[in-house]
């Protein structure tokens, strides 16, 4: 009944299965009980060995440009500092607050990208910005027992925008497994330097996980990080990018449905985070539409 024949039904699964895992990151995060600092250490640790022995597998090279590995090193500190906000923001917060933060990065993207690369500003983007930024104003106005939370989810979805339009430019020359391999190990390298102030500072509980944060452990870093690279990819050898990349605005949806299903957090928000909630997905959802409709056009 629910044969997948044609490669191109096959990729839409694979995208759909990608942007799932993505989403169930969040409520990975809130059932690990660990302080965020040492989720990311542990969840890059995890994922770092499993890219590493899947490399070998594929017998693909490590060798990058000088200049190149300088500029991973880079961008895979941003990486860190950005799940760092995340789940320190789904700690402070809940997942369906982060999620609806982290929805706001295409459109930091969308302002940021035309101050470091050619790209020419546009003003229908600033447009849909401004209509996000309402969303986020109302989230902020009725759930101010967030608050912290709330900014943690903005700077993460702001370091975001960062990491992505850095990004773009070194994945053209390596395999995005190469690619992600060294900016999760520079980012590991950071991380452990900076751990030992982390834990004099802020005295997390938990310094080692139980057996129940190993199984969620295992499954963020090597399903949730690692399969959905590879799903990803998968699905792009027969789908656009344009397809995959408004699609990918699906993903803070999923993850807000499964905590709603799993930690019920629909009874714990105000009816004004669903109105704010909802003109920000709209907002991000219409922008990427508006996008992919001008390049299809232009091409």
């Amino acid at each position: 009944m629910f044969a997948f024949d044609s490669p191109r039904q096959k990729a839409y699964l694979y995208m759909h299965l990608s942007i799932i895992l993505w989403g169930a990151t969040g409520v990975l995060g809130r059932g690990i009980q660990l302080s965020e600092g040492l989720l990311v250490w542990y969840r890059m640790i995890i994922a770092l060995g499993s890219m590493f022995a899947f490399i070998m597998y594929r017998g693909q090279s490590l060798r990058v440009d000088t200049r190149d590995l300088l500029k991973l090193i880079g961008i895979g500190t941003l990486l860190t500092i950005h799940w760092l906000f995340f789940y320190g923001s789904i700690k402070y917060s809940n997942v369906s607050i982060t999620l609806t933060m982290l929805a706001s990065q295409g459109l930091f993207t969308a302002l940021l990208e035309p101050m470091l690369s050619p790209k020419k500003f546009r003003w229908d983007e600033l447009l849909f910005s401004i209509t996000a930024m309402l969303g986020i104003w109302m989230v902020f106005e009725v759930e101010e027992v967030y608050t912290t939370g709330i900014i943690l989810g903005l700077l993460a979805s702001f370091v975001g925008a960062f990491f992505n339009i850095l990004n773009k430019d070194v994945v053209g020359r390596y395999s995005p497994v190469v690619v992600s391999f060294y900016e999760i190990a520079a980012g590991l390298l950071m991380l452990t330097l900076f751990l030992p102030f982390y834990i004099a500072y802020f005295h997390p509980v938990k310094l080692l996980p139980s057996t129940t944060d190993w199984a969620l452990l295992l499954v963020l870093a090597v399903f949730c990080t690692h399969a959905t690279l590879v799903l990803s990819l998968s699905a792009l050898r027969y789908l656009s990018a344009f397809t995959l990349n408004l699609s990918l605005n699906l993903e803070p949806i999923y993850g807000i449905a499964l905590a709603f299903l799993i930690f019920h957090e629909n009874k714990q928000l105000h009816r004004g985070f669903f109105i704010g909630a909802a003109i920000i997905m709209l907002s991000v959802l219409l922008e990427a539409y508006f996008q992919s409709r001008k390049t299809e056009i232009s091409n």
